[in-house]
């Protein structure tokens, strides 16, 4: 059986996964970027540009054993994988680690790096030359984007609209609590549980004065608009059903050690997986580490024992800016509220950038 593990994408997941694994066998990451992109830091990028050049690893030399292929899967099957230019890789393990798509710019659209800056640095101008900003979902993108947004242009108008009732639902009273006394003093507007009676009548982040209605009868004006909101899982090149169905929402069925229900060479990790839990690039490369014990053991000859359980309680570093925010991080107690510091420290000043630069800084 051949040791060559194929990783189909780059992301947060595979791109740890592939490095884990680097040194113990032959790895394939296939991934249609040219560098792992830090997602963490797009909205950051959005109302800094200067920002954007951090966001960016390329995957060049990134591997100690192995290759990138610059491509997308369209098939996978058990004996290996078939991508978009004709080529097939056979392979002895298969990793699914092909995260999901959101709506820009809080995931970009295109795959070149420099194509990816330019859009956020011709969606900054239109924001910058915007006074009044409508975002349209409350979770935490809608909320770190009118974080950003405040931090440099404290003068704007920015208005969130969610049908939702309250903010962070399953959180601690406490974070809340704590998130609505920080957005009151950035003076970002909350509009919770309604929603438009019609989408603007321009395109998201582009610049044009536009009145909606609310559900309620409110009319909001604003120059420019974006959407945060509109997760969708990358998994179609499995429709064919060769490997595995899917559910609903797009996600492969996993074991607690993480493999594709049926095989025991065959694993997925991050949002492709039905693991119920919310998807954060955090538990993404918390499966990669699951995964790249187990795969390491059967190499050896040994039986794979390391198992993935979801936390009981959610968690979450949810930057305001690079100075505020709030978060909840499980502790042996119980979920804990932390302070603004910790979400500083451990997210909020450099969005990860230090970790990934160690991650692919060493070969």
């Amino acid at each position: 059986m051949s040791r060559a593990v194929v990783v189909v994408g780059g992301g947060y997941g595979g791109s740890a996964l592939a490095k884990a694994l680097a040194a113990e066998t032959e790895v394939v990451l296939v991934d249609p970027r040219d560098a792992f992109v830090n997602t963490a830091g797009s909205l950051r990028a959005l109302a800094r540009p200067d920002w954007g050049s951090t966001m960016f690893f390329p995957y060049a030399d990134f591997l100690t054993r192995g290759t990138v292929i610059r491509d997308r899967a369209v098939s996978v099957d058990p004996g290996g994988v078939t991508l978009a230019s004709g080529e097939r890789i056979e392979a002895g393990y298969v990793v699914l680690a092909t995260g999901s798509s959101y709506t820009y710019p809080a995931k970009p659209a295109a795959d070149p790096t420099e194509q990816i800056l330019e859009d956020l640095r011709l969606t900054h101008k239109e924001l910058a030359g915007a006074e009044r900003v409508l975002i349209l979902g409350a979770g935490p993108v809608g909320l770190e984007l009118a974080g950003e947004i405040k931090e440099v242009w404290p003068h704007k108008q920015v208005t969130v609209v969610d049908p939702a009732e309250r903010l962070l639902p399953g959180f601690e009273p406490e974070l809340r609590h704590d998130l609505h006394r920080q957005l009151d003093e950035l003076g970002v507007h909350l509009r919770l549980g309604t929603e438009l009676t019609a989408p603007p009548a321009t395109g998201p982040g582009q610049a044009e004065t536009f009145t909606v209605t609310t559900g309620g009868g409110e009319e909001i004006t604003a120059d420019i608009w974006f959407r945060a909101h509109g997760v969708r899982v990358n998994s179609d090149y499995l429709a064919d059903g060769r490997l595995t169905t899917r559910n609903r929402q797009g996600q492969v069925p996993v074991t607690e050690t993480l493999n594709v229900r049926g095989y025991d060479h065959v694993y997925a990790i991050g949002d492709i997986t039905d693991v119920a839990e919310a998807k954060m690039a955090g538990y993404a490369m918390q499966h990669a580490e699951v995964v790249a014990r187990n795969i390491i053991a059967q190499l050896r000859g040994e039986r794979p024992t390391a198992t993935y359980q979801p936390l009981p309680h959610p968690m979450i570093l949810l930057p305001l800016g690079s100075r505020g925010g709030v978060g909840q991080l499980p502790t042996p107690d119980g979920p804990a509220v932390v302070p603004v510091e910790t979400v500083v420290q451990y997210k909020g000043a450099d969005l990860f950038t230090g970790r990934f630069t160690e991650q692919f800084g060493s070969a």
